[in-house]
């Protein structure tokens, strides 16, 4: 096996080309863009597992693309109580903690380095079609360019062509029923949230914030709302964000309000998704990995660590394993089992629709209680001390 067809040049597709680089593989990343969307979203936690995921194609993700630690997350209610700690994943034997980044920024990193690496990539190819051959596969495109291979991995997203093409039963992304909202904001007054990340249980959305050492704030809210496309949320003004925001979060801890009120820049909003299962991984010569196989809502944090595992561990099996057929079948069965757990974890942590009078009370009488048992480091080692060792052998 000599090529791979990437679709996607968002993370999991420029990762997947790096890991099968180094497994003697030539990739071609295929993106359906114009151009590199390097202002694409606000900002992800990116887990210890991710993080160390990436070391096994020496990328230190943390230190090239400014990321903020933050191994603790803080949670308030609405009337500015403490109600307690978590840890944000594990910290790894060697120091490696979940770090928070600029989406934008961290695909440009992970997009310039491949390019130092001599990955090729093209832009303004969005996947029609492919057909397999004899020995290989053929990307049809819809302005006609053509590209041939050994396989064709899907790494094109939630809403993935690749996957409607594989399998046209496939499930679509479901909506979670929230959105999030998002943007940054300076207060003088604030002072860095030195590892830390926190969230404030609101009367009617939940919040989260964070201040790096610059002054800047990252902040976010996540609510209830009809579902929506994104093109239907991105024609709402910041302005018009600001002021429902603003809204929702009266009465509660005022910092919210002042962070938001002090937005430095655009606010965005985007609809929750998430696909607890997608039945059909590959067929024939055809992979899907990342979001585009089993895209899990933001609240686990786990969304671009799982894509860069899959890269990771989808590049040992082709390296390993004598055709595709055998190679896809392994990486299913070192995958799936993992990625859907993750999947069903975040819906679960992300139902942040808010509680009635009874149900803040309950939850605050409760959830110190809960932290202090169920969300230690201890509770979260299968998630954040998964290991892909680059050296040992698919069997």
């Amino acid at each position: 096996m000599t090529k791979a067809l990437i679709i996607g040049g968002g993370i999991a597709g420029p990762v997947a080309a790096m890991a099968l680089q180094k497994a003697g593989i030539e990739a071609t990343v295929f993106e359906a863009y114009d151009a590199p969307a390097d202002h694409t979203g606000f900002f992800l936690n990116t887990a210890s597992n991710g993080l160390d995921a990436l070391k096994a194609i020496d990328l230190d993700l943390a230190a090239r693309a400014d990321g903020h630690p933050m191994p603790r997350l803080i949670f308030w209610n609405g009337a500015g109580r403490r109600l307690g700690e978590v840890a944000n994943g594990v910290r790894l034997d060697d120091g490696t903690v979940s770090v928070c980044l600029k989406r934008g920024l961290l695909q440009k990193v992970i997009r310039e380095e491949a390019i130092e690496r001599g990955i090729g990539f093209e832009y303004g190819r969005r996947l029609d079609s492919h057909d397999e051959t004899a020995d290989g596969v053929v990307a049809r495109f819809a302005d006609g360019a053509e590209a041939a291979g050994d396989v064709l991995i899907g790494a094109d997203g939630i809403h993935s062509v690749t996957r409607r093409l594989l399998d046209r039963s496939a499930p679509p992304p479901s909506y979670t029923g929230m959105i999030g909202t998002g943007g940054y904001s300076r207060l003088d007054d604030l002072a860095p949230t030195v590892g830390e990340q926190h969230f404030v249980f609101g009367k009617r959305a939940f919040f989260g914030y964070l201040v790096r050492d610059s002054g800047e704030i990252y902040w976010f809210a996540n609510l209830a709302h009809p579902e929506a496309t994104s093109a239907e949320l991105s024609a709402v003004s910041s302005q018009q964000w600001r002021r429902r925001l603003t809204g929702l979060f009266a009465g509660d801890l005022p910092l919210v309000n002042r962070i938001i009120d002090a937005s430095t820049g655009p606010i965005g909003a985007h609809p929750i998704h998430d696909i607890p299962t997608s039945p059909v991984w590959s067929r024939g010569r055809v992979l899907l990995i990342g979001d585009a196989a089993h895209a899990t809502s933001p609240s686990a944090g786990q969304g671009a660590s799982i894509a860069c595992e899959d890269a990771i561990v989808l590049a040992k099996c082709l390296r390993d394993l004598p055709d595709p057929a055998t190679a896809f079948a392994a990486y299913e069965g070192l995958r799936r089992e993992r990625v859907e757990k993750i999947v069903a974890y975040a819906r679960k942590r992300g139902n942040n629709k808010p509680a009635g009078p009874v149900g803040r009370v309950v939850r605050d009488l409760m959830m110190p209680l809960v932290l202090k048992v169920f969300a230690s480091e201890k509770a979260h080692e299968w998630m954040y001390r998964y290991h892909v060792a680059w050296d040992e052998k698919v069997a």
